[in-house]
């Protein structure tokens, strides 16, 4: 049978241990709220009461085993399930795994319930508690969870991280004199290494027997140098930390943000947790402001396809769709085009989820569901703000693309984007979602469609041949063969010997015009909407590739993966 800590000092008193009149000396200046093992804690810094002796006591008081920590070996899987900052926060020794999957946890307070159910959240376990002494609680944590700090340190000196500093900043100089420098080094040190590597997202994977750290650079997953199996759940709690998530809730997915400025450039980084069958799994999108504001020019545009662009963009009514999967560049092309309009005399509104990047002189709404803050609700209230240019992040419903559409009639210009193969797969895409086809044939202007395919390494450049199956894949004509000098990468230093560095897009653009207007009162295929285009001479995607191919910018290789061939 337990003792509750309100007659702890009562269980004190009748076992000789302390006196009445060092009891009210201990509580003398301090709040009544103060708990009774805490009064014995101060008790013993004050040198009345032996410390072994109150854990005797309060080992017999909450019949819990009382624990000698001194020389003990715990093994790296029981320190794996309680995180370092967690068990030097609550000065908390892990010690077991019981057979019935509890965990065996040493604490100087073992009638501290409330530590103990938020022990067990955190775990995912049943906490069985134990009694030590404060100081044997310290030197465990110092002699066992400092194997950790230096494996932690091992993997840092195999890091390259020229201008770490730069990366930091002032706060994260006073955070190095803590117990946890190598973990926040460590965490540092991978996002500056990321960005150094020009990466757009950092996954952290926790497998069976490993913990993976991988890079996605140009849109490419790259496998880096990974920290040991038992810094995971450190590692994984150092980043929920810098993103303000919970690091005791590890049942479902959690979503944070990071700010950092590195080399002058502001960062923004996007956190998302998963858990996962040996842990939870993080990603971390890097948002580089720099990287994302583009002009027109910048885009990769041929030169009578940007023409075209401006002209449809300057107009001043209708909706032009970009269209293509994620992470094809699409969300770039648009702001783009709103830098392009921005001026004094327009005004320019918004919706995304989430606003990504913040735009000078543009009002952005943040979508917010969970508060009825829809795309269709948000671009409802910005009509009645008299804009004259609107983005709509993404067409998802009928109702959105009919207020779109509608908006577009009455005198705004309306940007926004689908998930489609191609630019005339858009036009399809609305109507299948609903909207009818006459408003269709009346506000839409255009489609653009894009992917985003690798530059060659300018380091690393070589010529070459291509095969006669490569030629024909592409369905090159002799001439064209002939007269262009094709090139690849063959992997150095500045590439990561990946023979790429950075990216560029291709495009078509599909003008809705009067022949597709008087198609699409019959619903048309998308296949019978490709041929008009073709009759029209749209410029294909695989068109604009084998111009980049031809120009030395691309490999064949690149646009074969992610372009369709144009039908004849």
């Amino acid at each position: 049978m337990t003792l509750a800590d309100d007659h702890l000092l009562l269980f004190a008193l009748d076992r000789g241990l302390v006196t009445r009149e060092q009891i009210d000396e201990a509580q003398r200046g301090h709040t009544t709220a103060t708990s009774q093992t805490e009064i014995l804690h101060r008790l013993v810094t004050q040198g009345v009461l032996d410390a072994p002796r109150l854990a005797r006591l309060l080992a017999e008081a909450a019949a819990v085993p009382l624990l000698e920590l001194n020389g003990e070996h715990v093994s790296d899987e029981v320190l794996d399930i309680l995180p370092r900052p967690i068990a030097v926060r609550h000065q908390v020794m892990p010690v077991a795994v019981q057979e019935d999957g509890a965990l065996l946890v040493a604490l100087a307070d073992p009638l501290d319930i409330g530590l103990i159910d938020n022990l067990s959240h955190l775990t995912g376990r049943r906490i069985e508690p134990g009694v030590a002494t404060a100081e044997d609680i310290r030197r465990a944590l110092a002699r066992h969870f400092g194997r950790q700090a230096e494996a932690g340190a091992d993997f840092l000196d195999n890091l390259e991280t020229p201008g770490l500093a730069r990366c930091l900043g002032d706060t994260i100089t006073e955070q190095m004199n803590t117990g946890d420098a190598p973990i926040i080094k460590m965490v540092h040190s991978i996002i500056q290494d990321a960005v150094a590597r020009r990466a757009s997202d950092i996954h952290f994977e926790p497998l069976e027997k490993r913990f993976r750290i991988r890079y996605r650079i140009d849109g490419v997953l790259l496998e880096v140098s990974s920290p040991p199996k038992q810094l995971q759940p450190a590692v994984i709690s150092r980043l929920k930390i810098m993103a303000d998530i919970s690091i005791a809730e590890k049942r479902v997915p959690q979503d944070g943000r990071i700010r950092l400025v590195c080399d002058g450039r502001d960062l923004d980084l996007r956190v998302a947790t998963l858990p996962t069958a040996h842990g939870e799994s993080v990603v971390i999108r890097i948002l580089d402001r720099q990287g994302m504001l583009l002009g027109l020019p910048e885009l990769g545009l041929r030169p009578d396809d940007q023409r075209q662009l401006e002209r449809l963009i300057a107009a001043p009514d209708g909706l032009v769709l970009v269209t293509g999967p994620t992470g094809s560049g699409k969300t770039t092309t648009l702001y783009a085009c709103l830098q392009h309009l921005n001026q004094t005399d327009r005004k320019i509104i918004t919706v995304e989820d989430p606003v990504e990047y913040q735009l000078a002189g543009i009002n952005q709404v943040p979508v917010r569901s969970a508060v009825g803050m829809t795309f269709a609700a948000a671009l409802r209230a910005m009509l009645r703000q008299s804009p004259n240019i609107v983005m709509v992040g993404e067409i998802r419903d009928r109702e959105t693309a009919e207020i779109a559409l509608n908006a577009s009639l009455t005198g705004h210009m309306v940007f926004s984007t689908l998930h489609t193969n191609d630019a005339p797969g858009a036009v399809t895409r609305l109507l299948d979602i609903g909207a009818r086809p006459f408003l269709v044939a009346a506000a839409l202007r255009a489609t653009v469609a894009q992917r985003l395919v690798r530059r060659i390494c300018p380091h690393c450049r070589r010529a070459y041949a291509p095969s006669a199956g490569e030629r024909h894949a592409l369905g090159l004509t002799g001439a064209q063969a002939a007269g262009a000098e094709f090139s690849h990468g063959i992997g150095c230093a500045a590439c990561f010997g990946t023979g790429y560095l950075g990216r560029t897009a291709i495009y078509e653009i599909f003008l809705v015009n009067d022949g597709i207007r008087a198609m699409l009162g019959a619903n048309p295929s998308a296949a019978r909407l490709r041929t008009r285009a073709r009759q029209d001479g749209i410029h294909t995607m695989r068109a604009d590739g084998i111009r980049k191919i031809l120009a030395g910018l691309t490999t064949i290789e690149e646009v074969l993966s992610i372009t369709v061939a144009d039908s004849d």
